[in-house]
């Protein structure tokens, strides 16, 4: 863990802007009483706040750690930052006006405010996607932290490019051009159902249809999640000595990587069904379940792992007169398979 002075300022400054901003928005829902698509005006200004706000928190100590390219990354890192002011700021500015910030062509002025949002967000895609690339170039001392940020940096730029699903038109968009009309909004995150009908508590996820929202937001939280579940194994390494060893943990993270990507896949595959979250049919429970038990399976085998000798826990004694026992052989072996 570096020291946050050494952390990418410009993204720190950002994410210190959203929380002011997640703050406004959150007096903005409590004394603005003005809703816009069945959600409150604010929420959407607040949810993006957060979300921005920890992204550059993450993207700002994962730039920290990577020992390749510097300037580039500093750049990279300055455009995540500058992109995201932009984004953020168009938000806001269409909640004081009252009108849609996303998909919203109804006037000139609208139009042109959601096609800087799309170019910025492609700009803000590429820049994450060298951060990524400058972090599997980078050499970390230890595996499974190299491989939990890699992995989380990938999954989340994947996440972040189904968000692109969100700006083709619906069906009666597209029904309406064919008329050839030119509808107000072309796009949207609900599958089967209109934008802004009954939604979950906070999320405002679709409970009558599916939700493109959802598969995107699970997957921009990988940057997070996974550099914590290795957190995690850490600390419980002072009481679990099996996950002391480098190994165990680089196996458990890369099956928990897995069972996430799957995740994404599953939840993206029920929402173009126009499936809701939380009323899964039994195609989704079975792949739901298959899933849970491949990440069952594959965390008992890394634990599994037998660790070597020379002190370590589990491995046995080299035999007497051998300079290479059977514990030091798994130890060479399992090496071998580590990538």
């Amino acid at each position: 863990m570096s020291s946050w002075r050494t952390w990418h300022r410009p993204l720190l400054a950002v994410s210190a802007l959203m929380a002011l901003t997640a703050v406004v928005s959150a007096v903005g829902l409590a004394t603005d009483d003005r809703t816009l698509v069945g959600s409150p005006i604010w929420l959407k200004a607040f949810k993006f706040a957060i979300s921005f706000g920890i992204y550059g928190l993450s993207l700002a100590w994962m730039l920290s750690l990577s020992t390749r390219a510097r300037r580039t990354g500093w750049w990279a890192g300055t455009s995540v930052a500058v992109t995201t002011v932009v984004e953020m700021a168009i938000i806001v500015a269409q909640v004081i006006r009252g009108r849609q910030s996303h998909y919203n062509q109804g006037t000139e002025l609208d139009e042109t405010l959601w096609s800087i949002m799309g170019n910025t967000i492609v700009v803000l895609w590429g820049a994450s996607l060298l951060i990524a690339i400058l972090l599997f170039r980078s050499r970390l001392s230890d595996a499974a932290s190299a491989w939990a940020l890699r992995l989380g940096a990938a999954i989340t730029l994947a996440g972040a490019a189904l968000g692109f699903l969100m700006t083709f038109p619906t069906e009666e968009q597209s029904a309406a051009e064919d008329r050839g009309e030119t509808p107000d909004i072309v796009g949207g995150h609900a599958v089967g159902v209109a934008d802004g009908g009954p939604g979950m508590p906070l999320t405002g996820w679709s409970t009558t249809g599916g939700d493109l929202r959802i598969p995107h937001f699970v997957g921009m939280h990988a940057l997070q999640l996974l550099p914590l579940l290795l957190l995690g194994l850490l600390l419980l390494a002072s009481r679990l000595p099996r996950l002391r060893d480098e190994r165990v943990r680089l196996r458990l993270v890369l099956t928990a990587s897995g069972v996430y990507a799957a995740l994404i896949a599953l939840t993206t595959w029920q929402a173009l069904r126009g499936q809701p979250l939380i009323h899964p049919d039994a195609a989704t429970l079975t792949a739901l379940a298959a899933v849970l038990v491949s990440g069952a399976l594959g965390t008992a085998l890394s634990l599994r792992l037998r660790t070597g000798n020379s002190g370590k826990p589990g491995g046995p004694e080299a035999a007497p007169g051998n300079s290479e026992g059977a514990g030091d052989r798994e130890d060479r072996e399992d090496r071998e398979l580590v990538p």
